[in-house]
């Protein structure tokens, strides 16, 4: 992302953006006791929601966004409730230097196929991706309105090539919210 995109997400964050949004992702929580326990990376993490989720439910927690506006704000909400997590601020352009082979890795309506390709072999045997997209539709739903910030129907699918498939579906689904989103949803594990 450009130096512009850091100052846009800094401003939306310094102005309170999803402060109210503090529940998890409905996919990870579904899924959540199905994971093995062991190292999770929060890609794009935003104020934290998804890593304090996964930090309170026993990960050791690495949660990476660009903006630091909102890794300042979740790194006071976690430690409010005691929890331990490694924030990273880091423009995912840039070459994400991982070591650690990771039992989850999540990305939440972040767009950027070629990174989560390369994410996937960050993932320990057993380890399980969680993604979850905006999708392309022509159905009034929240989300981006340019398409660029979304998933091509039948791209999750082919995120899944090497992955033993647990859920993979494309549909208009109610967010916690209850607002209509077009997503595509993948939960896929390294075998």
């Amino acid at each position: 992302m450009a130096r512009s995109d850091r100052i846009k997400w800094n401003e939306r964050y310094r102005k309170g953006a999803y402060a109210e949004r503090t529940h998890p992702s409905a996919l990870l929580a579904e899924w959540i006791d199905r994971i093995p326990r062991g190292r999770a990376l929060d890609v794009a993490c935003g104020a934290g929601r998804n890593a304090l989720f996964l930090a309170g439910h026993d990960f050791e927690v690495d949660a990476v966004d660009i903006s630091r506006e909102a890794l300042t704000r979740a790194a006071r909400l976690a430690q409010q409730s005691d929890l331990q997590i490694n924030w990273i601020e880091l423009d995912l352009d840039e070459p994400l230097q991982l070591e650690n082979h990771y039992a989850l890795i999540l990305i939440v309506r972040y767009v950027n196929l070629p990174l989560i390709r390369r994410l996937k072999r960050c993932l320990a045997p057993g380890g399980f991706l969680v993604c979850e997209e905006h999708l392309v539709s022509d159905t009034d739903v929240i989300g981006p309105s340019n398409n660029a910030f979304r998933v091509q129907p039948g791209a999750m699918s082919k995120l899944a090539k090497g992955l033993r498939v647990h859920l993979l579906e494309e549909a208009i689904i109610n967010d916690p919210d209850n607002r209509p989103a077009a997503l595509g949803r993948l939960v896929a594990q390294k075998l």
